[in-house]
């Protein structure tokens, strides 16, 4: 090696990477002392840095020491008020804590949560919060290989990455059909998103399904929609009902409560009487629900008290504190006035 520097100047992290034959990544990581590196290969690393003069910028190092204060949080979506209520909740928790947030969404890709993990992994972040309990085999081994304290919430496992603060989402389909099977309901169709587009939602649905099921009833349609879950969904998703119906429904389960405000509006419009003719059922008890005249009947999910418990967890983890590993959060039922009484 000859260790000399590129004239003109104090010594850059290129000199180092060309001098011990390595990618600047490898310097970066030997300097920051993160994992990705033999000790011999940082030892060496190292000894050439000190050997041509080459000393970290300070930006860099204050950057990197901020990160231990950092917590990055990975959601489907910021459309849906779902994930900022969540977050309303866990705010307060990380601020009081000394912690910063950084926001990424994966619009349910999970190719793209994948980059997303292997950035935050790079950043080395207090803590990651991730959307769900259904990940890539890959991220999870990385998640769990980096040692960083990793939370999982809106859904439930009992086998966690790390930590888990959720609801039982096939519990809530089941739930809800025990519930309209007690009021007579036979034939339920149901309106949602693509297939795995959204996992807790085809887990909901195959509560409610095996519920019908279990006592002799099938869905009578199960609509796949492109579309996004909003009100035009809704409306879209009752007429491809009507379409594709293999007997006369009489209810409709819909993925959330906007779809179902939509559901709810077509069906007025066709002159179907809601709730005497056809029953309307949502999911999350969103706001929207506290102006309707009519109010869908739903499962209320504590979102905010998801958000804030789920963060004392993290917190929890983070400083080393004994904690739960696991929460699971009770869902309310709300009877509303889109079913019969």
């Amino acid at each position: 090696m000859s260790h000399q520097k590129q004239s003109g100047g104090r010594a850059k992290i290129e000199d180092v990477a060309r001098e011990a034959g390595v990618s600047i990544m490898s310097v970066s990581r030997a300097m920051r002392g993160v994992e990705g590196l033999s000790v011999e290969k940082r030892t060496e690393i190292l000894k050439v840095a000190k050997q041509i003069g080459y000393e970290p910028s300070s930006v860099a190092g204050s950057l990197a020491a901020a990160n231990s204060t950092l917590i990055g949080i990975s959601v489907p979506t910021l459309e849906d008020a779902v994930f900022g209520e969540i977050f309303d909740g866990m705010r307060p928790v990380f601020n009081n804590a000394g912690f910063q947030t950084v926001f990424d969404t994966t619009e349910y890709q999970l190719k793209r949560e994948e980059r997303w993990i292997d950035r935050m992994i790079s950043w080395r972040p207090a803590g990651i919060v991730l959307s769900g309990v259904d990940h890539s085999k890959t991220a999870r081994r990385k998640l769990i290989n980096s040692g960083i304290p990793t939370l999982e919430i809106w859904d439930y496992s009992d086998d966690p990455i790390d930590l888990c603060v959720g609801v039982d989402h096939y519990l809530i389909g089941k739930m809800m059909a025990e519930y309209l099977l007690d009021l007579g309901y036979q034939n339920p169709a149901y309106v949602g998103v693509e297939y795995q587009r959204d996992q807790r939602a085809d887990k909901r649905l195959d509560g409610f399904r095996d519920a019908f099921e279990n006592a002799g009833f099938k869905l009578a349609a199960n609509v796949r929609l492109e579309e996004a879950v909003s009100f035009e969904a809704g409306k879209q998703g009752v007429v491809r009902v009507f379409e594709t119906a293999i007997a006369v429904p009489d209810l409709v389960y819909f993925l959330n409560d906007h779809m179902a405000v939509g559901g709810l509006l077509e069906c007025e419009r066709r002159g179907i009487g809601v709730p005497n003719e056809m029953g309307i059922v949502g999911f999350n008890g969103l706001n929207i629900n506290k102006v309707l005249a009519k109010s869908i009947t739903t499962s209320i999910t504590p979102r905010t008290l998801m958000g804030s418990k789920a963060a004392a967890l993290l917190v929890a983890r983070i400083l080393n504190v004994a904690t739960e590993k696991c929460i699971s959060l009770p869902v309310e039922l709300y009877p509303g006035q889109t079913v019969r009484s």
